[in-house]
């Protein structure tokens, strides 16, 4: 009856046939082993089997002896550990032709697949070095001396081993990776590690992550000492790179026989949105993970970063029919050993005879059978059958580190057993019947002191404090020739190589999952550009964050920056927030439109008062003019003068000497101003204050008191201003936040309390003038000015009191053509209230600049006012 099991590959493996009675019968009678006779003999243990769930048929009686073979269905072995076997034959038979090593002495080896059960591997072991099951203290086998045992760190089974043996000083070989724990000589004194240490391994995964700008990655590490003792080192890595983890499992081997557990474990990797999965176990626990876990997930497009070549090799089948992952792979860089590849080409069950395993990988692979005569020679096999026929998924023809380390490991024993013989003055030579005798215990101080080249020029060490650290090639798999994929080699990882150039990798070589069409990106959150910073999202990884952008002048001009920078004063943010540019410089330019405006205004004014000063000085003897105090009107006008051209001092690049200018004589022309306003509205009152008051109002009038009002007020200003500039006097400052993009030149007032000073005495001089001027408003009189001096002063007072608040309101140079506009329009309020009037009559009405006018005007508003 026939099994069939089809894999779309390339090469269509045939299962197990159960032909007839005699394949069963040979196999039977062959032992669970590979052997080769010597006086010397390694006894090694290699993980050829995994566990299966398999039901006895109900038709199988469980006391025969098929039933042991029949439940050994044909995913039961994994053959690509079987070049193990192949890697120990090799160096044995190459130290047994090596005349200088060894000579007279023939090293022979015992391999066995080590147990799926404690209980079996306990049995495996006693048997293997009593010669009969659970006797233990004796030696039943008479033909050859067991040295030492090759054992692989597979979860507790090289621990368990090591338990037993070291009750005897048994040396124990560990030809896989090395393993911490088994690095403790206090618990495990006789085991010894082939393999480099691998404290860069961390160390070598990060860099990887950093190398793509791997942020976001999941961490699968199985709970195990190994597990244990790589996670922190993995955690303090991604931590010194703010790398951090989308998920972090730590799951026993019997997490995957709960299947309850498999929801909630699928439902968290895919919540996580991470793209990079790290797998760090051995060879059991990534069986057990992928076997269970991957082939429920296959729709999840991960890259697998896997600790160990020879443990994805065992899945490999997954990732051949499933294209849909791509692993990377960190295996560790050794030599090449010569001559293996053809040694395993040319090995076959024929020769080799006593290799239980070679037998039943050839039924298998190459649906043979043994003769019916004989359980040796073989039929229907293809002529010239080879190991190299089969796919890669089912037997790699490459050197594997742990072949490569059981290589190193026979020579080491060689190497020790030879300086052993040659240092005992007692050994006696083998031959003519006489056996080799000595207590494997013999061999310790030699192997501690292992220090040789093997033949591919590589450093052998077990001495753990001079042991080197492992190097890496990191491998990937490449799909061609289309559905059977071949691993390439991508990159490698040294530890020795200068900071920064540790790791090498060539990007266009590896194959990326199919879901992805560029190297595959890994975040929590999308980068944040230029012009922005990151704001952690509350609650969450660090690695998880919103970008929002810098604040007013700062910049960011790189990625996932934390904090925005200020531009320094003399530069500004552009307007993507990512570059800082030079601020140009700014002020009140006459250059400017509002420059150029004002200048204009403050000159048209100035003309305007000069015209006025011509009329009056050509109607100078007219009664309209003598009327209203003709050297007041000219020094009114010649002041008002003053202050439209002082205006022109705000305008255009300040310096020391128009900073100190600008405040004083505007100060000050105004106060003349003003205080000619006031004498001339008191000039008014006295004048019509004569025939009522009596003498003291006349003699007030006629002695000329009111032009002393002018000096008297300009003085004060004078002193107020020479208080101000001996103190704390204005000076040119710059202004770099004010207006984005320029630095703002301008005149810094100096004291703050000084400028207030002289505004605040110049307003009460406004107020005072307005005041006078409003209760004259109603005096009779033709040319009776009054009225026009209140409005006047009314203009000015609202333009001033508007001026505070807007003055404060606005900065750089708009404030000063504030100022600027406030001084030309209180003045100009002052001239076209007080003197156009006048200008009109003189101009346009002279009739009405005469007596006869000004009497008949003046008769009418009295006859009107009765």
């Amino acid at each position: 009856m026939m099994f069939p099991l089809l894999f779309t590959s390339a090469v269509l493996q045939l299962p197990f046939l159960v032909s007839s009675l005699s394949e069963e019968e040979c196999l039977l009678k062959k032992k669970e082993t590979a052997y080769m006779s010597g006086d010397v003999s390694i006894i090694g243990f290699f993980p050829l089997s995994y566990v299966t769930a398999q039901r006895r048929p109900p038709e199988v009686e469980r006391s025969t002896e098929e039933v042991r073979y029949f439940l050994c269905p044909l995913y039961s072995y994994n053959f690509n550990n079987y070049q193990f076997i192949l890697a120990l034959a090799f160096a044995v038979e190459e130290i047994n032709k090596n005349p200088h090593l060894l000579p007279n002495i023939t090293m022979g080896f015992s391999a066995h697949s080590h147990g799926i059960r404690y209980y079996m591997l306990y049995r495996g072991l006693v048997l293997s070095l009593s010669g009969k099951d659970f006797i233990l203290n004796y030696d039943c086998k008479r033909e050859s001396q067991t040295v030492v045992t090759l054992t692989r760190p597979a979860g507790q089974i090289s621990s368990q081993y090591a338990t037993v043996l070291d009750l005897y000083r048994f040396p124990q070989l560990n030809f896989g990776r090395f393993d911490p724990v088994l690095s403790d000589h206090r618990l495990f004194p006789s085991v010894y590690q082939i393999a480099p240490k691998d404290t860069s391994l961390a160390f070598a995964m990060v860099s990887l992550m950093v190398h793509f700008s791997w942020k976001w990655v999941g961490l699968l590490i199985s709970e195990d000492e190994n597990g244990l003792w790589m996670l922190p080192q993995l955690r303090q890595e991604m931590n010194n790179y703010k790398i951090c983890t989308a998920f972090e499992h730590i799951l026993p081997l019997s997490f995957f026989r709960e299947r309850t557990d498999y929801v909630s474990f699928h439902q968290k990797i895919r919540n996580s949105f991470t793209n990079v999965v790290v797998i760090y176990g051995d060879n059991e626990f990534m069986f057990n993970l992928l076997n269970t876990y991957f082939t429920r997930s296959l729709s999840l497009g991960f890259v697998w970063v896997i600790n160990s070549l020879s443990t994805f090799l065992s899945v490999m089948k997954y990732f051949l029919l499933h294209s849909l992952h791509a692993p990377l792979i960190f295996s560790h860089h050794h030599g090449e050993i010569s001559g293996f590849n053809n040694f395993i080409k040319t090995a076959n069950p024929s020769k080799y005879p006593k290799d239980y395993f070679l037998a039943l990988l050839w039924i298998r692979s190459f649906n043979c059978t043994f003769s019916e005569s004989s359980c040796v020679t073989w039929k229907n096999c293809p002529a010239n059958a080879s190991l190299e026929w089969l796919p890669r998924y089912l037997f790699d023809m490459g050197m594997m580190e742990e072949s490569y380390y059981i290589y190193n490991a026979v020579y080491a024993v060689a190497h020790a057993l030879h300086e052993m013989l040659i240092g005992q003055a007692e050994a006696q030579p083998v031959g003519n019947g006489r056996k080799l005798q000595f207590s494997p215990s013999q061999l310790h101080p030699f192997l501690k002191n292992i220090h040789f080249n093997n033949p591919a020029g590589d450093q052998v060490i077990l001495d753990e404090t001079k042991k080197m650290v492992a190097e890496y090639d990191i491998v990937n798999l490449c799909n061609f020739p289309e559905g059977l994929r071949q691993v390439m080699k991508v990159g490698n990882f040294s530890p020795y190589a200068p900071h920064g150039h540790q790791l090498s990798l060539s990007n266009d070589n590896i194959e990326w999952p199919i879901s992805f069409t560029e190297s595959p990106q890994s975040v929590c959150s999308e980068s944040c550009g230029p012009g922005f910073r990151k704001s952690p999202q509350e609650g969450k990884s660090v690695c998880c964050f919103d970008c929002i952008p810098c604040p007013e002048n700062e910049i960011s001009n790189g990625t996932d920056l934390e904090q925005c920078v200020r531009c320094p004063d003399h530069q500004y943010a552009n307007t993507e927030k990512n570059l800082c540019l030079l601020k140009s410089e700014s002020f009140l330019d006459s250059r400017d439109p509002l420059g150029m405006t004002l200048v204009c205004l403050a000159l048209c004014l100035s003309a305007l008062t000069t015209a006025v000063i011509g009329i009056f000085t050509k109607h100078n003897n007219t009664p309209i003019v003598k009327a209203n105090n003709r050297a007041l009107s000219y020094i009114l006008l010649i002041s008002l003068n003053c202050c439209f051209l002082c205006s022109l001092l705000f305008i255009g690049h300040p310096n020391t000497a128009t900073c100190v200018l600008q405040q004083t004589t505007f100060g000050v022309v105004f106060t003349v101003a003003v205080s000619t306003v006031l004498a001339k509205t008191v000039t008014v009152v006295l004048a019509f204050s004569v025939t009522s008051s009596g003498r003291r109002m006349r003699w007030l009038l006629v002695s000329g008191m009111p032009n002393f009002i002018i000096p008297i007020c300009t003085l004060i200003q004078l002193i107020l201003s020479g208080i101000w500039l001996g103190t704390s006097p204005p000076f040119v400052d710059t202004d770099a936040h004010s207006e984005h993009g320029h630095i703002i030149i301008l005149c810094n007032k100096g004291s703050a309390t000084a400028f207030y000073c002289v505004l605040g005495y110049l307003g009460s001089l406004a107020l005072a003038s307005f005041t006078v001027a409003f209760l004259a408003r109603n005096l009779p009189d033709t040319f009776n000015e009054a009225k026009f001096l209140t409005f006047s002063m009314l203009v000015f007072c609202s333009v001033w009191v508007t001026f505070l608040p807007v003055y404060h309101s606005t900065k750089g140079k708009t404030m000063v053509a504030v100022e600027v506009f406030s001084i030309l329009a209180s003045s100009a309020g002052l001239l076209g209230c007080i003197f156009v009037p006048k200008c009109y009559i003189m101009l346009l009405r002279p009739d009405r600049n005469s007596l006869h006018g000004i009497r008949g005007k003046t008769h009418a508003e009295r006859n009107n006012a009765f």
